[in-house]
This record gives C-alpha cells, sequence and structure tokens, in this order.
C-alpha cells in the first residue's frame, strides 16, 4: 500500500471545518487502498510540488503565476454556501459597521489590509474592484499585510484597518462557526466571480488517476453527509488551468486602468 500527502489546509478554521476536512481525506484514502504520509514538516509551496503529492487544495492565483505547468488539476468544489456555490466563489469587501463610508468609492485614501500579494481573494479581486476608483495609480492612503483573512478581519475589528477583502467561503464559514469574528462588521460589496480554489495533484498524475482521485472524493462525499453538511461542498467538479484563466484576465484589466500593485 503507498503512500501519499493527501492535506487541505486552505480552509482549516473553524475547528469543525478542520474535524471534517480530516474525515473526509481519511475516507478518500480509504477509497482509494493508500496510506497517508505526514506532511507537518512540509510548508505549502513544498508540499504542492511533493512527488508524493495524493491531493492538496492551493489558491487559483498562484496555481497561475507561480505553479503553472508544475501541478495537474484534480478539480474544484461545489460549495453550496451563502456566498459560494455552483462551483463560483467571490471576496467579500467588508468594514466596520460603523465605518460613516457606506459605499465603495468613498473608502479611497483610507487603511486597507490583505492577507498577501499571493492571494486571489485577498488581493487580486481586491485589485479588480478598486482598479476603476484608483488614482494614479494609489488607491489607499495605507497598505498592511496581515498575513491571513482572519488575521485582516481582527485588523477591521480592532479598527486598525477600514476595508478588507475576504474569501466568501472564509466569511461564511465563520458567520456559522465562529459568528463573534464577523460581528460588527459589514459586507460593502461583493468583487467578480471567481473559480473556487482547486485541488491538485502531482503533474505526472495520469487521465485516468485524476479521474480515479476526483472520483473517490466525489464517493467519499456521499459516505460522509455529515462532512457536506459542515463544509458546504456537494461535490468536486472537473476542473483545468484554463478555468482559472479570468483570475490573469482580471490581473490585466487591473493593470490596462494604470493599478497593477494595491496601493
Amino acid at each position: 500500500m503507498s503512500k501519499h500527502y493527501a492535506e487541505l489546509r486552505m480552509y482549516v478554521a473553524p475547528e469543525p471545518i478542520e474535524r471534517a476536512n480530516q474525515q473526509w481525506l481519511a475516507r478518500i484514502l480509504e477509497r482509494l487502498g493508500l496510506r497517508r504520509l505526514n506532511a507537518d514538516h512540509l510548508d505549502l509551496p513544498s508540499l504542492w510540488l511533493a512527488p508524493e503529492l495524493l491531493v492538496a487544495q492551493t489558491c487559483g492565483y498562484p496555481l497561475m503565476t507561480q505553479l503553472r505547468g508544475q501541478v495537474r488539476v484534480i478539480g474544484r468544489p461545489r460549495y453550496e454556501l451563502p456566498h459560494s456555490s455552483n462551483g463560483e466563489h467571490c471576496s467579500l469587501l467588508l468594514s466596520r459597521a460603523d465605518n460613516p463610508r457606506t459605499m465603495l468609492a468613498q473608502f479611497y485614501n483610507s487603511r486597507g489590509v490583505i492577507n498577501g500579494h499571493d492571494s486571489n481573494s485577498g488581493m487580486n479581486l481586491l485589485r479588480h474592484c478598486l482598479a476603476p476608483l484608483q488614482r494614479d495609480g494609489r488607491f489607499f492612503a495605507s497598505i498592511a499585510i496581515s498575513g491571513a483573512h482572519r488575521e485582516s478581519l481582527r485588523w477591521l475589528r480592532e479598527d486598525r484597518a477600514d476595508l478588507a477583502a475576504i474569501d466568501s467561503i472564509t466569511y461564511d464559514y465563520l458567520a456559522r462557526f465562529a459568528p463573534e469574528e464577523v460581528a460588527g462588521l459589514r459586507i460593502v460589496t461583493r468583487s467578480a466571480s471567481s473559480p473556487t480554489l482547486p485541488y491538485i495533484g502531482p503533474l505526472g498524475l495520469s487521465d485516468v488517476q485524476q479521474e480515479q482521485v476526483r472520483e473517490a472524493m466525489n464517493l467519499a462525499l456521499q459516505d460522509l453527509p455529515q462532512v457536506v453538511q459542515t463544509l458546504g461542498v456537494q461535490a468536486v467538479l472537473p476542473a483545468s488551468e484554463d478555468d482559472y484563466q479570468v483570475l490573469l484576465d482580471y490581473q490585466r484589466q487591473a493593470a490596462s486602468l494604470g493599478y497593477t500593485n494595491i496601493q
């Protein structure tokens, strides 16, 4: 019985989400007759490119900017959550509920916070939203990097920032299982739609193996209705890099308006 890395690290909180992820992975491996390697020593880039990888989840933006041609897309999740459905999600642009600004244009010259420059939902979709509103390549008076969506939310709650773009799936999970983390915040607007975060495997995965892994993921969901209920993942849809070209289109559209770097 061969051993592989199998990790779902994109959505790991609150605790019921992480527990459901682990139950799903265990059943996927059981379905495939495989054993799981401990990946605690691997950071995300090392995990994504490990030859022993079976399945992991990455963000669509690094898929197209850092991993393109180096991994195989297995599929993408079809979440059915309040702000995500049919294999699509978005960013929710949030502020404090007591912020006097109510329209996005009014946040010009405010304090922005992003989770990281390599994030589609935290940066790329936000940049696309702000591009028509920027002036001379700038929108914010200041921009900070929090390192994580939950940290960006904390910055908003603590009035250390005025505006942040939060992945809609993260928001929906927190609103359900940890509502205190989004309490006192308001959705200003939502971004353009984006394909949900892809599941990937090693580049050498054959078409047959790709289908086997995706089928095991779907059969495991059928086995675990409580996992479906918790994660909101109804199915793993077929997907390829081509589905994520739209993320580079958003990048180019922002650049064409003079907004290459979020600032």
